[in-house]
């Protein structure tokens, strides 16, 4: 008996977690920024990214757009949309870098949209579209060591719809990572949820664009 209580029990534990990888099923997304100076600096293995050409000056690309839920988020969703063809995740490539990062995101994070793989890309589109990068980044030209803090407050500056609880600032080697911003379904800012915000907690370095 005791037994069989234990299995029963696992089965109703479990029962949840798998019904929230469902496609379509979220409450918000989040849009993250890359600083591609920091990631052509360390990634050495990917530097065939268009991001990583000099002279083309890159800043902000943008890594993804990510189905969450109020608590966690999902990933990798059955879905009955097709892939993206060559040439959509190709159209992507002025706005991530590169066709590969635009297939990876549709299926990571793309699946579990609810949407079709274009209509997950136009969607990233928009979101990316809805926000005005800080033109200062763009006149960085040496390696600028300074606090999340400041580049959250040029962003909310630059988006007066952003409340501080909806920037969330990165760090990943000492360097500045992602500005990661949250919105709504229908992709209007909104306060991140509680787990979603992870400020990098000491001064980084912005290296400067190529």
């Amino acid at each position: 008996m005791r037994i069989l209580f234990a299995a029963l029990l696992a089965l109703l534990t479990a029962a949840p977690l798998t019904a929230q990888h469902v496609s379509g099923r979220f409450d918000y997304y989040v849009l993250a920024l890359s600083w591609a100076p920091s990631w052509c600096e360390t990634t050495a293995d990917h530097r065939d990214s268009l991001s990583c050409d000099k002279g083309r000056g890159a800043g902000f690309t943008v890594h993804g757009l990510w189905p969450q839920y109020e608590r966690g988020w999902p990933d990798n969703c059955p879905t009955t949309q097709h892939g993206p063809s060559r040439a959509q995740t190709r159209a992507m490539i002025d706005l991530m870098g590169s066709s590969g990062l635009a297939w990876y995101q549709w299926r990571k994070h793309g699946t579990c949209s609810g949407l079709s793989a274009q209509g997950y890309f136009d969607a990233t589109r928009e979101a990316a579209e809805s926000i005005a990068i800080p033109p200062i980044f763009a006149q960085i030209d040496r390696d600028v060591s300074l606090p999340a803090r400041v580049v959250e407050d040029a962003f909310i500056e630059a988006n007066p719809a952003l409340t501080r609880n909806a920037v969330t600032v990165t760090c990943q080697d000492r360097r500045l990572q992602e500005v990661r911003i949250c919105l709504t379904r229908d992709l209007q800012p909104r306060d991140c949820a509680p787990d979603a915000r992870r400020d990098c907690s000491r001064n980084m370095v912005m290296p400067p664009p190529r």
